[in-house]
């Protein structure tokens, strides 16, 4: 049997680092088998971020992408031999040589190349969004649900430190009701950034901010299991001529979306690819009892804060005055096999890790993954709605819920 950190875990639950028990915050495993999940990758851009190869229970069987540089990528990456070049390719001939598929393919693409995939009896993790339109929000969950296969967004902010200790800290309820969240992911002039001359990724070119809304949604889909249930959002049109003719008819660089949650509370969300802003994925929760704030510049910068209510002032107030403390990101990372700890930080906070253990984990233990179709779609209508808001004036508007039927 292999043995991974999950594994000691599950053995001495009483780990706790940063104020938070380990086995609150991530489930404990079951893994007891030498079994490998086969994992086909698509996509040489963002699939080569991932460490399907150094898991102890998982292997890179087939790799694709339509470019021959990035089939090479894969190749070298991966140390995978059974390149094809294309995702139909391989899915009409190899399909017998792998359990699952790893999309990292143009967003545009995701519902199809997921649905495909779906079809043929794999298991898919697929990177954001989970879907473009509200039409393929439910073409996907009707998919995911005939099939009886397991579906996983890649949503890195899930995993972000400062969302696994929120998690935590909303699952030993210190904060009371969160009745407050706020995101930014600011990302000026970046390749998500409307380009004209976006030669590599042309999809990019145009893209509604909110339509890339996971990386902000996540922070209280990921934390409380909320769903937002209506919008209102406005745009910012700096009239760049960047973005006319784009195919998204797209007039904003930057889009602020003020949210209500089924429990009456309320998420700010903002996105925006032009302006003074710094380069960010962080947020705020302000619960009753307790907050935290993530006050990171950027990608590496792991420094949080966190706020409780001091009820023994002087005065008699009710709500007493805000005690403010630095707080230290936790040894995570010591849940996971060992042999992915290489992989740590070097994207997106090093959360593809948590999502190569997540995903394969829940294979192997024949459970529903941490972001299944239901929390990935929960994380993506709510941007396609708040798009729509926008380009109305900032008009309020109910999200469809895509839960199970």
């Amino acid at each position: 049997m292999t043995k991974t950190r999950r594994n000691f875990l599950k053995a001495s639950t009483a780990v706790t680092v940063g104020g938070l028990s380990l086995s609150t915050v991530f489930a404990q495993s079951n893994v007891t088998t030498d079994k490998k999940i086969r994992i086909a990758v698509v996509g040489g851009g963002f699939g080569l971020c991932y460490y399907w190869h150094l898991h102890p229970h998982g292997v890179v069987t087939a790799v694709t992408d339509l470019r021959e540089d990035r089939r090479n990528a894969l190749k070298n990456h991966y140390g995978c031999d059974a390149v094809f070049p294309s995702m139909e390719n391989m899915l009409a001939t190899a399909a017998d040589t792998f359990d699952a598929v790893g999309i990292f393919t143009p967003a545009p693409d995701h519902v199809r190349h997921a649905v495909a995939c779906l079809k043929k009896g794999k298991h898919v993790i697929c990177a954001v969004p989970a879907a473009m339109t509200l039409a393929e929000c439910e073409e996907l969950r009707d998919a995911v649900e005939n099939s009886g296969k397991h579906y996983m967004m890649a949503e890195t902010s899930y995993y972000r430190p400062s969302c696994i200790a929120a998690r935590g800290f909303e699952q030993e309820g210190k904060f009371g009701n969160i009745i407050l969240t706020e995101s930014e992911y600011h990302h000026p002039r970046s390749p998500n950034a409307p380009k004209r001359d976006n030669r590599l990724d042309p999809w990019r070119w145009g893209l509604p901010p909110m339509l890339y809304p996971t990386h902000n949604t996540a922070f209280l889909v990921g934390v409380t299991g909320e769903r937002l249930t209506q919008v209102s959002c406005i745009g910012y049109d700096n009239g760049d001529p960047d973005l006319k003719g784009n195919p998204y008819d797209n007039p904003f660089m930057g889009e602020t979306a003020f949210f209500k949650t089924d429990r009456g509370n309320s998420m700010r969300v903002a996105i925006h690819w032009a302006g003074a802003v710094v380069f960010c994925e962080r947020a705020q929760w302000i619960g009753e009892k307790m907050s935290f704030y993530d006050i990171s510049p950027g990608l590496f910068d792991y420094k949080q804060r966190h706020v409780t209510v001091d009820k023994t002032n002087p005065h008699g107030f009710t709500y007493g005055n805000p005690v403010t403390s630095d707080w230290t990101k936790p040894d995570f990372e010591r849940v996971l096999p060992q042999t992915l700890e290489p992989g740590f930080g070097k994207h997106h906070a090093g959360a593809q890790v948590f999502l190569t253990h997540e995903f394969i984990s829940a294979l192997l233990e024949g459970r529903s993954p941490a972001v299944n179709v239901y929390e990935s779609l929960a994380m993506t209508a709510p941007g396609i709605v708040a798009h729509q808001s926008a380009l109305k004036g900032g008009v309020q508007m109910a999200i469809p819920q895509y839960d199970r039927k």
